[in-house]
C-alpha cells in the first residue's frame, strides 16, 4: 500500500477551483516532488495531505488514514516543514526541539538529531539570530522530532544561497537514507532533477505529468541542444528541414538547435557538405527546465501564494 494515496483531490476557493481532480501515489522510501507554476495548487494539494485544509471532495489516506478524521493519528506518522515557518525570536534552538518533541507521545532523541543536522553548537542561540540556513536545518529538526514516516518539504530552500541548498539538498538525502519517505515542493527545477525519484507536474490544478526525471526529459520535443558558432552562415532553408528539429535559436553568430539525436548526425553531415567549421560546438540533454516548459508553457515555477 502506498504511503500517500491522493484520489480526485479537489478543493476550491470562492467558487475558484485551485486543485481540481489531483491523484498520485508516493511509495515508502521514495523522494517525490511536486513541481508547478505560481497559483497552480501545489501547497493547497500538500495542506490537505498535512490534514490543514479540508478537500472538498476527493480521497486522502497517510499510511491508509485520513488526515482530516484522524488527524491526531497522521501527525505520528507525519511530520511538516510549511512554506512559511516562523518562530519566537526569543526561544533558543534547545528550547524548540524540546518544546516540539513535548508534542509527541513518542518523540525522536532530539540530541543526534541536532548532531546530525549541525545544530549543536547553535543549541543556546535565539531563533531570531540564526541564519537562514540554520534556521531551515532547525526546521527540518522540528519535522523530524516525532520520528516521522513521512515528513512534508514545503519551498524548503527558497531564500537559500547556492551553498546552503546544496548542504540541505544532502540533508534531504540523509533523511530518505534513514528511512523517512519524503514529500517534496519545489519550485527549482535543478533540486528536483537532483533529489526526486518521481514528479508530479502540477498547472491548472491538475497533473499535468507524473514521471522520473528522466521520463520527463525524454518527453520534453527538443530532447537534445545543439549550439555552435559556425565559421560560415548556414543555408537558412536546409536548417529549418533538419530531420527532427523542434526550434532554431541565433545569437549573434551563435546557432542553438533543439531536436533529437537525428538532428545532431544531420547537423554534422550539413556541416561538413557545407565546408563549414562549428566552432565550440556543445551537444546536450535537455533539462528539467526544458519539459516544465513543455508540459506548462510558462517560462517557469514560481514560489506559489496560496489563498
Amino acid at each position: 500500500m502506498p504511503v500517500i494515496d491522493v484520489t480526485d483531490l479537489r478543493k476550491s476557493y470562492g467558487g475558484r477551483p485551485a486543485v481540481d481532480g489531483v491523484s498520485f501515489t508516493v511509495e515508502e522510501g521514495e523522494i517525490f516532488g511536486i513541481l508547478g507554476p505560481n497559483g497552480a495548487g501545489k501547497t493547497t494539494t500538500v495542506e490537505c495531505v498535512e490534514g490543514l485544509r479540508v478537500p472538498d471532495a476527493g480521497r486522502v489516506r497517510v499510511a491508509g488514514l485520513d488526515p482530516v478524521a484522524d488527524h491526531e493519528k497522521v501527525t505520528r506518522v507525519l511530520g511538516a516543514q510549511l512554506q512559511r515557518s516562523e518562530l519566537q525570536d526569543r526561544l533558543t534552538v534547545r528550547e524548540a526541539l524540546e518544546l516540539y518533541a513535548s508534542f509527541h507521545p513518542r518523540p525522536a532523541d532530539w540530541r543526534p538529531l541536532a548532531e546530525r543536522l549541525g545544530l549543536v553548537p547553535k543549541l543556546t542561540t535565539r531563533f531570531g539570530k540564526l541564519s537562514g540556513g540554520q534556521k531551515q536545518r532547525l526546521f527540518i529538526a522540528l519535522a523530524l522530532v516525532g520520528d516521522p514516516r513521512v515528513v512534508v518539504l514545503d519551498e524548503l530552500t527558497t531564500g537559500l544561497d547556492p551553498r546552503a541548498r546544496r548542504d540541505t539538498w544532502q540533508l534531504i538525502e540523509d533523511i530518505r537514507a534513514n528511512g523517512v519517505t519524503v514529500l517534496l515542493v519545489t519550485h527549482f527545477m535543478e533540486e528536483a532533477q537532483r533529489l526526486c525519484d518521481r514528479i508530479a507536474v502540477i498547472d491548472k490544478g491538475r497533473v499535468a505529468a507524473l514521471d522520473t526525471p528522466a521520463g520527463l526529459i525524454r518527453r520534453s520535443t527538443g530532447a537534445t541542444v545543439i549550439s555552435f558558432t559556425p565559421s560560415a552562415p548556414l543555408d537558412e532553408d536546409e536548417v529549418n528541414a533538419l530531420p527532427g528539429l523542434v526550434s532554431v535559436e541565433h545569437r549573434g553568430r551563435r546557432v542553438t538547435l533543439s531536436g533529437t539525436d537525428e538532428t545532431v548526425d544531420a547537423v554534422i553531415t550539413l556541416l561538413a557538405r557545407s565546408h563549414v567549421t562549428a566552432h565550440q560546438l556543445r551537444v546536450t540533454d535537455a533539462t528539467l527546465d526544458d519539459a516544465f516548459l513543455d508540459l506548462t508553457g510558462r517560462s517557469g515555477p514560481d514560489e506559489e501564494v496560496t489563498a
